[in-house]
């Protein structure tokens, strides 16, 4: 099940970033600090996100948290699209999906599992520094959800 969603989601990942336009809905970089929260685990984690844009609204999104669990260590990667939506005061709002690659390791024993990544949030886009707030749910054989705050910085120039 984990490796035909790992391919599903891989494949709407590059055919999602391939159809897009080459212009922009930013031409600017952005990344920054987040603070999580994963349910299941009920633990708090530190990670870290890029912004890249592919296309209008649409934006590579890589990210990554760490969780402080006791014993042992469990960490997310995932690798999104991120999609801006459309219209008069929208643009603050944005959805997404991608794939999530989930390790944890504890008593010399570990486990890796892939899942689909589906999420919105809420980011401020005035000024170099953009709050954001988003919800993400992981389906796979470990779905759960997890709540994800930080900041977005610009870099680079217009």
């Amino acid at each position: 099940m984990a490796s035909r969603v790992l391919k599903i989601a891989t494949a709407v990942v590059l055919l999602s970033a391939l159809a897009g336009s080459a212009q922009a809905q930013t031409s600017r970089l952005h990344i920054g600090p987040r603070i999580s929260y994963q349910f299941d685990l009920e633990e708090v984690g530190l990670g870290v996100q890029v912004g890249v844009p592919v296309a209008r609204h649409l934006e590579f999104y890589p990210s990554f948290d760490y969780f402080f669990v006791d014993p042992g260590s469990f960490w997310n990667l995932n690798a999104d699209l991120k999609y801006r939506l459309e219209g008069q005061g929208l643009n603050w709002l944005y959805l997404g999906t991608g794939v999530n690659i989930a390790r944890a390791s504890a008593g010399g024993s570990s486990n890796t599992d892939a899942g689909l990544n589906l999420f919105a949030g809420l980011e401020s886009l005035k000024g170099s520094v953009h709050p954001f707030g988003e919800f993400r749910f992981t389906v796979g054989d470990g779905s759960t959800a997890m709540v994800a705050a930080g900041l977005n910085f610009t870099l680079g120039h217009n």
